[in-house]
């Protein structure tokens, strides 16, 4: 059962490759922001590509070493880029997305950030349309601006979710509140603390466990739906995809409104 109502499809547009100058590039994505509205938003509106997918995954060690190569991001260079390349239509001008479809990316971590669009580049993270978009986006990108990037969304103040409506499920009599699921866990199905790993506050913890307080809740629950069907599977370890796989759906979104309601203190 969706936990969203789904919304029109349609096909975005392809952001052109190699051999055209950057600027007719970017001017390409200047259509985006209606399209980005009519875009499904349920785990079902479509998956990675197999045949197109690369077999091999981060380990902590390459992970590590992908992210010292990176040169120090300058966050004014960012906040340009962020202009420039229209990123602020999709996750807004100072990081908090103006529409329902796309994750806050305002005080998010530097190496979380640097990872996702590595991730989106090389095609290792894809889901439907929207990975289909943010991988057109990332090829044009050289490392510095990887870089300068994160640093900016690093450099914002957390979001305050306040505007996104909250998913709704009624939970069941065997289903666990959130904030026993963040803080300790169900041994029984092997589900690990969620504070294990995003910190008791939800402000993040090493490498690419990223920050969850203050979260677009839509974009939370997209995103465990999309770990527990297998569609999104950047996460090296399979930490996500072994934690949200016997989670309820009324869970998913009490964990989606808990983080989206939870500031950093």
């Amino acid at each position: 059962m969706p936990l969203f109502a789904n919304t029109p499809h349609r096909r975005l547009p392809q952001a052109p490759r190699d051999g055209i100058r950057r600027a007719r590039r970017f001017a390409s994505l200047l259509a985006l922001p209606l399209a980005l509205t009519l875009i499904l938003d349920t785990a079902q509106a479509g998956g990675h590509d197999p045949a197109t997918t690369p077999t091999r995954n981060w380990t902590p060690a390459s992970l590590r070493q992908a992210l010292a190569a990176l040169p120090p991001g300058d966050a004014g260079r960012g906040q340009a880029l962020n202009r420039d390349l229209f990123c602020g239509s999709c996750h807004g001008n100072e990081g908090v997305a103006p529409t329902l479809n796309w994750p806050h990316l305002a005080g998010q971590k530097v190496a979380y950030t640097a990872k996702m669009m590595l991730d989106y580049q090389s095609g290792l993270r894809q889901e439907g349309e929207r990975g289909r978009l943010m991988h057109d986006v990332g090829v044009l990108l050289s490392p510095q601006e990887i870089a300068d990037l994160a640093a900016y969304y690093a450099s914002l103040p957390a979001p305050r979710e306040t505007t996104t409506p909250r998913p709704v499920l009624q939970p069941s009599a065997t289903d666990l509140p959130a904030a026993v699921l963040v803080r300790k866990g169900d041994p029984s199905r092997l589900i690990t603390p969620c504070a294990s790993c995003h910190g008791a506050a939800g402000e993040g913890g090493r490498l690419e466990a990223p920050v969850l307080a203050g979260q677009n809740p839509r974009y939370i629950t997209r995103t465990l739906l999309d770990y527990q069907h297998g569609i999104r599977a950047n996460d090296g370890k399979k930490t996500m995809r072994a934690f949200t796989r016997g989670l309820t759906p009324a869970e998913i979104a009490a964990l989606a409104v808990y983080y989206a309601d939870l500031p950093l203190k």
